[in-house]
């Protein structure tokens, strides 16, 4: 007997029942502005994706952490105001936790699969969380797609497996992803260990100065232990072997004092820059090729301490990229301006209310004052201080100054698709990543991306799939779809 589908037919509408008009593009403040909360699809969207799993995280559930230092090694002071990079020689604790994205709490963790890179500075100003992975770009654009690409991702409502179907028919019809999904299915899809890759931004932020000027900027974490993968039978096999393999690894280096360290870099770019600049600069899709802007040493990050209770150091902690520090603020970035909002009601859904202030979370070197009172876990901290502002009790007032500077918007509000420059398009850097792979990397790639497809159910899911790296590039069309067809007879 087959199962019934429930609704299949009709236009598309949210959970209220009202019509939904566009599901590929949030609303802006005009072309390439910043988000509006009035864009109720998008916050119900995020809300309800957030809230499909209790307890463990919907995605980067699977992960390791461990506590560390950064320490500044040149002087950025030109570029930014941020108090913990001030001045060279000053170290600020950290806290990293690695994750893959897909998996559950109890996968295995040599899959392919991007790496969650989080890592958290507990600055004097306040903690600054930077959420990224070990890969420079990502599957989507615009924060809206992002529970339908997860969905993709996990197990299908009626099979309860990853279906080859679901993730190439997603990513055919959103052939931004190619660029993503190319260098997923290369040599540094399935890194050998979390020491052994690199870390991302991924995002492009803003950082400002003291005389007010702002600089765009990407991060950049280089692993000096060397870049380690695995290859698709050696993960297979060690998937099954030792599914904590990547974890063991971390906390059993660190036991060793084999403490795993990461030369930091940024390109920064000038803010005039940006409008005239051949990508848009602030697509999660596209990488700024280092010939424009390259990559500049700001310092080290070293880790050399394990959590003493996994469950209440690396289950329990939160990141939020909103969590930003005086001279560090966002991007226009679609899928920036989205995680703003989804990392923070994740945790607060997940963990509570007071996910802030456990262990791991709360400031380190400095003191939270809020006027924040009650929830689950409050423990009663502030005792009979005021909860309101303002007042005339000697309580926290505002320091008038934002932490970032303004960004300029223009145009009318609306469902805008992001902006398109020069050279923009969805496979320009797909194509280029291809070109720079030896043939050894090139055949390997190819393999892997072909033994994907050819387990789709459908020949059009198959098609359209091959036809995205085509337009990439030519040469790698025309051998996985001949890589293909060979495995599916």
């Amino acid at each position: 007997m087959t199962q019934e589908a429930h609704v299949t037919q009709g236009p598309l509408t949210t959970e209220a029942g009202a019509p939904v008009a566009d599901n590929q593009n949030s609303e802006t403040a005009g072309v390439g502005g910043p988000v509006l909360v009035q864009d109720q699809l998008l916050l119900e969207k995020l809300a309800h994706f957030n809230r499909e799993r209790v307890p463990e995280r919907v995605v980067h559930a699977r992960g390791a952490g461990a506590y560390g230092t950064f320490t500044v090694t040149a002087d950025v002071t030109r570029y930014t105001r941020a108090r913990f990079l001030s001045e060279v020689g000053k170290r600020t604790e950290t806290f990293l936790r690695f994750s893959t994205v897909a998996g559950n709490l109890g996968a295995a963790d040599a899959v392919r699969d991007p790496r969650g890179f989080a890592l958290k500075f507990y600055t004097e100003e306040g903690n600054y969380d930077l959420v990224g992975n070990n890969t420079p770009v990502f599957f989507i654009k615009d924060a809206i797609k992002f529970p339908d690409f997860i969905h993709t991702q996990k197990r299908d409502p009626y099979t309860g497996s990853q279906e080859a179907d679901n993730v190439w028919d997603f990513w055919g019809l959103s052939p931004e992803s190619t660029h993503q999904v190319t260098w997923l299915f290369g040599d540094r899809g399935i890194p050998a260990s979390y020491r052994h890759m690199n870390g991302y931004g991924s995002h492009t932020y803003q950082w400002n100065n003291e005389a007010g000027e702002v600089f765009w900027v990407k991060y950049h974490f280089k692993t000096d232990q060397g870049i380690k993968n695995l290859t698709q039978a050696e993960a297979n096999r060690l998937a099954g072997e030792d599914p904590d393999s990547h974890q063991r690894d971390l906390r059993e280096a660190i036991e060793r004092g084999e403490f795993a360290s990461w030369t930091v870099q940024v390109q920064i770019m000038p803010a005039a820059d940006a409008a005239a600049y051949r990508f848009n600069p602030f697509d999660l899709t596209k990488v700024w090729p280092h010939a424009d802007y390259p990559p500049i040493e700001i310092g080290k990050l070293e880790l050399d301490r394990n959590p003493e209770n996994i469950f209440a150091e690396v289950e329990q902690s939160i990141f939020s990229p909103a969590h930003f520090v005086p001279g560090i603020g966002p991007s226009p970035d679609k899928m920036l301006q989205g995680r703003l909002f989804a990392y923070g009601d994740a945790h607060r859904y997940r963990v509570g209310i007071n996910a802030d202030h456990l262990p791991v979370n709360r400031p380190h070197a400095t003191e939270a004052r809020t006027y924040s009172r009650d929830g689950f876990l409050y423990d009663g901290r502030h005792k009979g201080a005021k909860n309101y502002e303002p007042n005339s009790f000697g309580g926290p007032f505002q320091t008038d100054r934002p932490l970032w500077q303004a960004t300029a918007v223009a145009g009318g509000t609306g469902d805008h698709p992001a902006p398109v420059y020069a050279e923009d398009d969805d496979f320009v850097q797909a194509g280029s990543l291809y070109r720079l792979m030896s043939e050894d990397e090139k055949e390997r790639l190819i393999g892997n991306l072909a033994g994907f497809i050819a387990k789709v159910s459908r020949d059009d899911i198959a098609e359209r799939a091959i036809g995205n790296f085509r337009r990439a590039d030519d040469d790698f069309g025309k051998r996985l779809e001949a890589a293909v067809q060979a495995l599916r007879g």
